[in-house]
């Protein structure tokens, strides 16, 4: 739990969505890999870091394989209806806090679908959001080299990979600095990909911090069997 002089510190786990492109009847962040779905690795690896005091999942207000969770590593977990967009369920997850959650307390954003967060990883990014104005997000410098594809798909140029990063989660921020930030991006009608997105565009400067390479997110029937092998490697098992 959050120290004196820590911030107060809860994750929200956007899980509305459907899966369309992974394929299937099951949505996405209940796919069973390594004896858990998705969704329950990813709230077990935020759950279980100590600095960490709870979490809230946005789901889709039909959704029948919800388990029923209010606790999971002994810390509370609240559920609320999502939206048909991320930042929609984000919202959603932000106004279903507590009510003694302060406004500066620290929110991570984090995928349902990537179960193999990295506890110190975690910890780096609480440090670092905590630390800086515009929050912090994990990110993993770009180290293929790019190429630039034309319209029948061959490739017309390569892209200096300097300065690039591939954004990742958690992402960390500051539970009013964030809400305001997508308020603003929905009233102006435009749909943010993550939420450093939103911040950006208010004129914030998330920090970013570098994360292992294999916290990875599952978006093809390919990542779930990577993901699995990963997960049991790290368990022993």
């Amino acid at each position: 739990m959050a120290g004196p002089t820590s911030p107060s510190v809860w994750a929200v786990v956007p899980a509305a969505g459907r899966g369309t492109r992974f394929g299937g009847d099951v949505p996405k962040q209940y796919l069973e890999v390594a004896g858990r779905s998705l969704l329950e690795h990813a709230l077990h690896a935020l759950l279980s870091h100590p600095r960490v005091d709870g979490a809230v999942v946005a789901l889709a207000a039909d959704d029948a394989r919800w388990p029923g969770w209010t606790a999971l590593e002994g810390k509370p977990v609240l559920r609320c209806e999502g939206g048909c967009e991320r930042a929609d369920s984000v919202l959603a997850g932000l106004h279903a806090l507590p009510v003694p959650v302060p406004a500066d307390a620290l929110v991570l954003v984090h995928d349902a679908a990537r179960p193999n967060l990295d506890a110190a990883d975690l910890g780096r990014l609480i440090d670092a959001a905590a630390r800086s104005r515009d929050g912090a997000l994990l990110a993993a410098p770009v180290r293929d080299t790019l190429k630039r594809a034309d319209r029948a798909g061959l490739s017309e140029a390569t892209v200096s990979r300097d300065s690039l990063w591939r954004a990742m989660t958690p992402q960390a921020f500051r539970r009013d600095a964030l809400m305001r930030a997508l308020l603003s991006a929905r009233a102006a009608g435009i749909a943010v990909t993550d939420e450093a997105m939103a911040v950006e565009r208010t004129g914030g400067r998330p920090l970013l911090v570098e994360g292992r390479e294999d916290n990875l997110k599952v978006t093809t029937p390919a990542d779930l069997g990577l993901v699995g092998y990963l997960l049991a490697a790290r368990s022993g098992s």
